[in-house]
């Protein structure tokens, strides 16, 4: 009993001490802001807490502050209930002069012991006088261009030092195989009022091997400050690549359709002064492409695999004892950041009596901005014929480390592997000094006795003239005949690669509809409404015989319209379209729902199956 009582008063004390060092102080602000600009800067903490110390902050001028406020929420899992608090304090500062400076922690104290939170730097850039952002926001809205074809609507003309795009590279002068963090950016002034996006179209990364880092869907939107000026910046894709070729490899530009809302003023009559109507335009933004010089490996040595980065080598093997003819299998783990997936199985010399097999691989991998990081394991099974004792030799690991612009080798241990004779291993002792290849067979006069029972034939009878012979001979002739029309059709129908792709259009449709599919059961909707659109596109290009890359909206309304698809079937298509783009770039301002998309996908090619032969 008094065992239990102590147990249980540790546990309250070890359950104390978690709670307490359970406290989390937290201190948020903007990483840029202009001067004379008002901007918050807030402290969080996950508990009742008092006599809040503040840093310096002679920089700013303090407008107002502090004011608080108190969340609370509860969790029901599991049938077990968790309870949690939040309180807020408050700060509206103003900056006074550029620069960068650092904010240091502030203190807080709870239940006697004090906290301190997270340090913070704020880069002060001057500011934009209202009269100039009025006159750029008016040079903007004067400045759009009309559309062109049948598209009613209007083209931007967007100032590239409001609105641009950029392709960072965290390095651009690298060896071969060597990783780097590739970031799609998108630069967004604060006078532009962006609606959502239209067209995007990827870089190709040609010559890279590529994997991309888990963005979120919904473009998240921080400030930055490039070249002196502020900008809401949004990560759009983030890609780490590995160079597979020597020199200089340039990256293709990325571009994209952005909707901006702008002011348009209307002057027809005297009242049309007083009143403003705004408009959705499009401004086509494009990336500058980005060069990578690209190394040649120094001398690499003759049992390098191929790795680039920094890793470690670990072995294991399952059994060390065995009986002939059993399996054993030695697992090879690589760890560390790099090439992993690129990584050859490093070579074994196993002794010669052992049965091997091809190296099984397997990996455990993490993309991340740190890049490709995690593990990479080689299964090596093997099967060991006749007793005795031997030696699996160690195995040299080579990779080329970035850091050090040099090899490094890496060394796995040796293992002793002892042999027992086996039950099917009976004259084990009679060849053991013999090797696999040195066994041969001397003898072949003698052969075993059959025993089944055999069908005998009556000597000089022929097959020739039977019945079965002459049946025989009429169904191949007839089958050679079937085979060559259904030949000669193929050939024909092959010839007309209009027709080929328009069998296939269905098929390769109705496979990329099912794919989406998997995605919507799965609830992936960024995966799911990029499958539909290839799916839409993909179907459009063989269903019209126009190849994907001379594809656009236009060019597909007016075909469709030639082969005689109502108007409102094509609106319909290019209503889905926009769907797709606006839950892919902008769901926050997309409404639909992934069953509408998929059904309204499958009504139109439908539509479009039984109309266009």
């Amino acid at each position: 009993m008094i065992r239990k009582f102590k147990v249980l008063i540790f546990l309250m004390f070890v359950g104390f001490v978690a709670f307490a060092d359970n406290i989390h102080f937290v201190m948020e602000g903007p990483e840029a802001v202009a001067v004379g600009e008002q901007f918050r800067l807030g402290f969080t903490l996950n508990d009742s807490g008092s006599d809040l110390q503040l840093p310096d902050l002679s920089n700013f001028d303090v407008l107002m502050g502090p004011s608080t406020s108190q969340s609370s929420s509860i969790q029901i899992i599991n049938g077990r209930t968790t309870q949690s608090s939040s309180f807020s304090y408050i700060f509206i500062l103003r900056a006074k002069k550029e620069g960068k400076f650092t904010i240091r922690p502030a203190s807080i104290k709870v239940e006697g012991k004090t906290y301190e939170s997270n340090s913070l730097t704020i880069q002060v850039v001057k500011g934009q006088p209202q009269a100039q952002q009025q006159q750029s926001s008016g040079q903007q809205s004067s400045g759009q261009q009309s559309a062109q074809g049948q598209d009613d609507t209007p083209v931007g003309s967007v100032s590239r030092d409001n609105l641009f795009v950029k392709v960072a590279v965290d390095k651009s002068n690298v060896s071969k195989g060597e990783q780097i963090i590739s970031t799609v950016k998108l630069y967004i002034s604060q006078n532009v009022p962006l609606n959502g996006f239209d067209e995007v179209k990827l870089p190709t990364y040609e010559g890279f091997w590529t994997k991309d880092i888990a963005v979120p869907t919904q473009v998240n939107f921080t400030r930055e400050v490039y070249n002196g000026k502020i900008y809401q910046v949004g990560i759009l894709k983030k890609t780490i690549l590995f160079p597979q070729q020597t020199g200089t490899i340039k990256i293709s530009p990325f571009e994209i359709t952005c909707l901006v809302r702008q002011r348009v003023r209307q002057q027809q009559g005297f009242f049309d002064d007083f009143f403003d109507n705004y408009r959705v335009v499009k401004a086509k933004v494009v990336s500058d492409p980005v060069a990578i010089q690209v190394k040649d490996l120094p001398n690499a040595p003759a049992n390098y695999s191929g790795a680039v980065g920094n890793f470690s080598i670990t072995s294991s093997l399952d059994k060390t004892s065995v009986k002939s003819n059993e399996a054993i299998t030695l697992k090879l783990t690589v760890n560390g950041s790099g090439n992993l997936s690129l990584i050859n199985a490093p070579k074994i010399e196993f002794p010669q009596d052992f049965e091997t097999y091809d190296a099984k691989t397997s990996d455990r991998l993490n993309a991340s901005e740190g890049g490709l990081n995690g593990s990479i394991t080689f299964e090596y099974l093997f099967i060991p014929r006749f007793a005795g004792t031997f030696t699996i030799p160690a195995t040299d690991f080579v990779f080329f480390n970035p850091s050090s612009r040099q090899f490094e080798t890496k060394r796995t241990e040796a293992f002793t592997l002892k042999v027992e004779k086996g039950a099917e291993d009976s004259n084990s002792s009679v060849v053991s000094s013999f090797s696999k290849e040195d066994v041969k067979m001397i003898g072949k006069d003698i052969r075993f006795i059959k025993q089944n029972n055999l069908k005998l034939t009556v000597k000089g009878s022929s097959f020739y003239g039977t019945f079965e012979f002459y049946g025989i001979f009429i169904l191949s002739i007839i089958a050679f005949v079937v085979v060559f029309v259904l030949n000669r059709k193929k050939i024909k129908e092959n010839a007309n690669i209009q027709l080929v792709k328009n069998k296939r259009a269905n098929k390769v449709a109705l496979k990329r509809l099912k794919e989406a599919a998997v995605f919507l059961r799965e609830h992936k909707a960024e995966q799911f409404y990029e499958a539909v659109i290839k799916a839409l596109w993909g179907y459009l290009s063989d269903k019209l015989s126009i190849p994907v890359a001379d594809l656009n909206r236009e060019k597909t309304a007016s075909s469709l319209l030639d082969r005689g698809i109502d108007q409102e079937t094509v609106a319909e298509l290019m209503h889905l379209i926009d769907d797709c783009e606006f839950a892919r770039y902008a769901p926050a301002a997309y409404t639909g729902t992934m069953n509408d998309v998929y059904n309204g996908a499958a009504k139109v090619m439908g539509i479009f199956e039984k109309q266009i032969k």
